[in-house]
């Protein structure tokens, strides 16, 4: 969320920087800043009212005492009307601020000046290129004809169990999948992260304070009953450790790994490019999450950036790194750099790592800060990142590593698995 601050301070720069996004951001901006106006004016108007009327609640009391009934009760009369306009200010309050909050929540992040224009993920920017696409023998099965062939992934099961977009994975599909969550979070936590398990479920305060709420409203699953959401990244419980936090200069960084289930209801279009894994309901996810002092927060990006191409050395996948440009940038990121690993039987690039900062973006919301050197509170930077997705990766590892008599399986992936080939 956007500081009322910097917007009433840099309205102009803002709807340039947002035009990066293709939006007119002018009638959002002016609409905060009138409900910002008229929310100092009610709250300029409400303690003027309240100190009156804490004035005369004071020569009502002198009053009394020294014998002045009559006056003191003219002047309970007047303070009666007093609190009667103090409790219709304090709604007016109370409705305007909420009005402001609501008006906030529809603004998108500004995105950083890197980001380079564009309207769709055409226009994204090719940064880093990295490992040879092999070369596969005639034949070669896309993922899917894969996983039946050697039967370590069920689709047609998870339909019948819950539906579309809710594969089973068996035997060393299953092993493979454990491997690759055990695997990631054991890298992360030699980078520094320390692996927290998070619930699955989530209220509505986090949701809108990593901003999934109320821009994806309709990708999240609602348990209504409860009020409560299934989240879609482990970036929302991990975010929200430390919503309402005052941190200490000394506490960055603050680096966070955490494997979950993800739930995404944005699942259900139709063709080749999202069969099989290549888009799910619900899939696995090993996270990294930061939280960063503001000078430091776009070092630390860079070195989530080269934390991810580490672990794709290793598992020797081919790979590229986009920059977003402003129309398929995040809600609420300021910078981010996707990762893509090539898909040799579909030829096509598949996504399999988005990181990213936001900035004070979503601290703003959270109210997560930290004292300064002078004791003042500031906004903290906070920023996150696959490492990595399941789904894709495994995709790209059951495509890239057939051969004829079976699936390899990466090298540093077989003390995990306890098997090096999938046959």
């Amino acid at each position: 969320m956007l500081q009322i601050q910097n917007i009433r301070e840099n309205k102009e720069s803002i709807i340039t920087a947002l035009k990066k996004r293709n939006i007119d951001a002018e009638p959002m901006l002016s609409k905060v800043l009138e409900l910002d106006e008229k929310r100092r004016s009610i709250q300029t108007e409400l303690d003027a009212t309240l100190a009156e009327s804490n004035k005369l609640s004071k020569e009502i009391g002198l009053l009394f005492k020294t014998g002045k009934a009559q006056e003191a009760n003219v002047l309970k009369e007047k303070t009666a009307g007093l609190k009667e306009a103090s409790k219709k200010l304090g709604e007016d309050l109370n409705t305007t601020a909420d009005e402001l909050q609501q008006q906030l929540y529809l603004i998108p992040n500004v995105p950083h000046q890197s980001v380079p224009a564009g309207n769709s993920e055409e226009d994204n920017e090719e940064i880093f290129k990295e490992g040879d696409i092999p070369t596969l023998s005639e034949g070669a099965l896309p993922h899917w004809e894969l996983a039946k062939k050697y039967d370590i992934i069920d689709f047609e099961l998870g339909v019948k169990i819950t539906g579309a977009g809710f594969p089973v994975y068996k035997g060393k599909g299953a092993r493979l999948q454990r491997a690759l969550i055990a695997y990631f979070l054991d890298k992360n936590a030699e980078a520094g992260y320390t692996e927290m398990q998070v619930p699955l479920m989530v209220n509505e305060d986090s949701g809108y304070g990593t901003g999934q709420l109320p821009d994806k409203e309709g990708q999240m699953y609602h348990v209504q009953a409860d009020d409560l959401y299934l989240i879609p990244t482990a970036e929302v419980p991990v975010t929200n450790l430390h919503r309402g936090d005052i941190l200490a200069e000394s506490d960055f960084p603050i680096k966070y790994t955490g494997y979950t289930p993800c739930f995404r209801r944005e699942a259900g279009s139709y063709g080749a490019h999202v069969r099989g894994l290549n888009r799910l309901h619900q899939f696995d996810k090993v996270e990294i999450v930061r939280m960063e002092h503001p000078n430091n927060s776009y070092q630390a990006l860079d070195d989530m950036v080269e934390h991810v191409k580490t672990i794709l050395r290793e598992l020797k996948l081919p790979y590229r790194i986009l920059r977003l440009c402003g129309g398929d940038l995040g809600f609420t990121s300021a910078l981010t750099f996707d990762f893509e690993v090539f898909s040799t039987a579909q030829d096509r690039w598949l996504e399999i790592s988005s990181v990213s900062n936001f900035e004070t973006y979503q601290a703003n919301r959270l109210k997560l800060r930290y004292k300064d050197e002078n004791g003042k509170s500031q906004l903290a930077h906070t920023l996150n990142g696959s490492a990595l997705a399941l789904p894709r990766v495994l995709a790209g590892i059951l495509e890239n590593y057939q051969t004829k008599n079976g699936i390899n399986i990466p090298e540093v992936l077989a003390p995990y698995c306890g098997f090096t080939v999938i046959d």
